[in-house]
């Protein structure tokens, strides 16, 4: 199958499936570095400018084109992709670092010259190493920080962006890990997780405001990572440690961000976050997003456990239920996003609903059309069509970005 015959395809049945009101998207949310020691760092990545040549950034220019002019030829006029915080402000505030300032404007300007437009990802899990010194996240100076960094991308780029991604994920913290990955999780560890989640939250809405003091017009987004939670068995205890692990996993950052509050009643160990509050913290977590992203989602089996402390739950490990098999793992996957999608419309604070990135691992795989592109055509539409049900029985969903 050629590109255009991919095209066509596309084309043909996002016009079938869908109104005019649904669009597709291309996701590039590259990082373009190599993982750090987790040990020394909150964060996931380092600039892998600092291990290449001189001519690293004409590299990572060069593959956002590529990359954009594959999602013109397939006829996508939607591109998203992350700025660095670490790039654009080394020391975190401060002196700019203007020759990354130009890098984005190229390809902001790649974009619009060939009529795509650009959904930009604020912060993308690269905070800067002079702001981990200073306590990351756990400092609240964070809150300073990131409204610096936000309104100088926004001034920037204000002219070439109209739609704007606060952050991606942030439920993707090293801390949320020791509630699933250990059995024993200390009063140091909890204290760690609360004023980080909470911090987080308050510059998401910070990082909002900031955008809308700029450039009112504009539509404003933020990103979820998305888990489906169901119990092992239909026993009490059972059901019960699901409820705890979706509070922990989906509702702790999300429901906030509604109007809701921390979901106390669920993890009663919430109660802690109190401690970091400043007066205005709770009117100021709530945000009144243009649209969310919902992203690599997952399905969680959940099980009672004593050992685990604060939630009483774990997650039942997938391969001990389920045959490693790449084409079951995507039908699971798909029918996943369907259950995703109308679980997040329920909520009456959710205005439109995107997909910008997926966690098929055969796309992921993927970096050119090549002698796979049949599969490939039949992966993507069995994907739409589980949105395209979605949105037949109310899902919000509005538009799905295609990701290699």
């Amino acid at each position: 199958m050629v590109l255009e015959d991919f095209k066509n395809e596309l084309q043909g049945f996002i016009t079938e499936k869908f109104s005019n009101d649904f669009f597709l998207g291309f996701s590039s949310h590259q990082k373009f570095s190599i993982k750090k020691d987790d040990s020394q760092s909150n964060s996931n990545f380092i600039d892998v400018d600092q291990i290449l040549s001189n001519n690293s950034s004409k590299l990572k220019l060069e593959k956002y084109k590529k990359n954009i002019l594959l999602s013109k030829e397939l006829g996508i006029t939607n591109f998203a992709l992350s700025l660095s915080w670490e790039e654009i402000l080394p020391n975190g505030d401060g002196l700019i670092d203007q020759t990354k300032i130009n890098f984005y404007h190229e390809v902001l300007d790649y974009c619009i010259a060939n009529e795509i437009e650009p959904f930009v990802t604020l912060f993308d899990f690269n905070l800067p190493l002079a702001i981990e010194e200073k306590g990351g996240w756990l400092n609240r100076e964070i809150l300073f920080w990131f409204e610096n960094y936000v309104s100088i991308c926004v001034n920037a780029f204000k002219d070439k962006v109209n739609h704007w991604i606060v952050i991606n994920q942030p439920s993707v913290l090293n801390e949320l890990n020791l509630f699933i990955d250990k059995r024993s999780i200390s009063k140091v560890s909890l204290n760690r997780f609360l004023p980080t989640v909470h911090h987080y939250l308050l510059c998401q809405s910070i990082g909002f405001k900031k955008i809308k003091q700029i450039c009112p017009q504009t539509q404003v987004g933020t990103i979820f990572s998305c888990h489906y939670v169901t119990s092992k068995t239909i026993l009490e205890k059972d059901i019960k440690a699901t409820e705890r692990m979706d509070a922990l996993l989906n509702k702790v950052f999300l429901e906030p961000t509604l109007g809701l509050g921390y979901p106390i009643k669920l993890m009663p160990c919430l109660k802690k976050i109190f401690k970091y509050f400043q007066i205005g913290d709770s009117d100021l977590l709530k945000v009144d997003f243009d649209f969310i992203s919902i992203n690599k989602c997952s399905s969680e089996i959940v099980a009672y456990d004593l050992f685990t402390s604060y939630i009483n739950s774990r997650i039942v490990k997938f391969g001990l239920m389920n045959p490693n098999n790449e084409l079951l793992e995507f039908e699971l996957y798909t029918k996943l996003i369907y259950q995703i999608i109308n679980k997040y419309s329920k909520y009456e604070g959710i205005k439109k609903i995107f997909i910008i990135e997926n966690n098929i691992s055969f796309f992921e795989k993927t970096n050119q059309l090549n002698e796979d592109q049949t599969l490939l055509m039949t992966q993507i539409k069995t994907f739409l069509q589980q949105i395209s049900n979605a949105k037949k029985s109310g899902g919000k969903v509005d538009g799905f970005f295609v990701s290699f």
